[in-house]
């Protein structure tokens, strides 16, 4: 059963800043990610009630068109990114306000707003006011609030971005344990790869207020659509032209050598992840088809692993640049540092490729 549909033509001819035609089940998580400006936010507004769809627009809850009707009478609870509180209540009343403003007495809205604060664990939370809260206990405040309306579409506008990484880490978690309990529709905004995988069952790509890919988390690490989505990803991605020979022309510089890609003569995008490229100190002898010295830019740790940025050296069979994800052991054993030339190294089979 469609939970949620948005058809919305936003904006003049030249100027459009959205271009959708959305169905989304009932119980579904949805992710909306895209590049600053790419009508990710205007989407939501859109759902809510705050902007026009456009003359042949339209918006469905639940089976209902709501098209023209107030934000009030959607049972859509959108939640913007700094949970937008009511400063001068408590966390109790603030969660109370929705069913509040529904026509619920005070006791009894009290009362659920009780419940909610129990089901997300912050019910120690109730008696203070949002200005003592961290920025992690606002957003559980936030999503208590939404479902205290037991609304059918809950629209939440990046929720940990403004949150350092162990709030971040604490809301996704609290998302992907209640949301995915959730019977209504949920549409996630984010800037997070991470969000975006672990905790919706489908993303949503936009670009320039169109939808440019709409797959499984699975399916989209695995083929991504855009340079831009790859990098998001954490992924080394390279725009190039396809030859006759098998190898890639790369549009930055350099060749890949892939196999047979069935694209002859096109625009492609190619793919791989740091920890298919190896290192070594001196020209390797391996059976990898990519092989190619280059300079270290630089290094960056993460627990256990290190992300090391090269540069291409000369004429070479590979990219102008490239990161190498590899261990502590791998960086001592090598003694890398910023400056020194390294060879680099990467399986045709190890990289992805799909037309653009």
């Amino acid at each position: 059963m469609s939970g949620l549909r948005v058809k919305a033509l936003v904006g003049g001819s030249g100027s459009t800043r959205l271009d959708v035609d959305l169905d989304i089940d009932a119980g579904s998580v949805v992710a909306v990610i895209g590049p600053n400006g790419s009508g990710k936010t205007t989407l939501l507004k859109t759902a809510a009630g705050l902007v026009d769809p456009g003359p042949a627009g339209e918006v469905s809850v639940a089976g209902r068109d709501v098209t023209r009707l107030a934000p009030g009478s959607r049972r859509v609870a959108y939640v913007p990114q700094q949970g937008a509180l009511f400063p001068h209540l408590s966390v109790l009343d603030n969660v109370a306000y929705g069913p509040r403003a529904a026509g619920m007495r005070r006791s009894a809205a009290r009362i659920e707003a009780a419940h909610q604060l129990r089901r997300l664990d912050i019910e120690d939370l109730a008696a203070r006011r949002p200005a003592t809260l961290s920025g992690g206990q606002i957003q559980r405040v936030a999503l208590c609030r939404a479902l205290a309306i037991n609304p059918d579409v809950i629209l939440l506008d990046e929720p940990t971005a403004s949150l350092d990484a162990v709030g971040r880490a604490d809301v996704q978690s609290l998302l992907r344990r209640h949301l995915h309990d959730f019977a209504g529709v949920t549409l996630l905004v984010t800037h997070d790869p991470t969000e975006a995988l672990t905790v919706a069952a489908r993303v949503v790509v936009l670009a320039q207020g169109r939808v440019v890919q709409d797959a499984r988390p699975d399916m989209l690490a695995k083929e991504p659509g855009s340079q831009w989505l790859a990098q998001l990803l954490n992924l080394n991605a390279w725009t190039g032209q396809t030859t006759d020979t098998g190898a890639i022309t790369l549009d930055e510089g350099g060749t890949l050598t892939v196999p047979e890609s069935g694209l002859p003569g096109r625009s492609v995008l190619v793919c791989t992840a740091p920890t298919s490229v190896t290192l070594f100190d001196t020209a390797p002898s391996t059976s990898a088809r990519n092989t190619w010295s280059a300079e270290v830019v630089g290094t960056q740790t993460l627990g256990g692993r290190v992300r090391v940025t090269l540069r291409a050296i000369g004429p070479q069979q590979g990219p102008m640049q490239v990161v190498a994800e590899v261990t502590t052991a791998v960086v001592n054993d090598l003694g890398i540092t910023p400056g020194m030339q390294l060879w680099a190294s990467v399986k045709a089979t190890d990289l992805a490729v799909s037309p653009v």
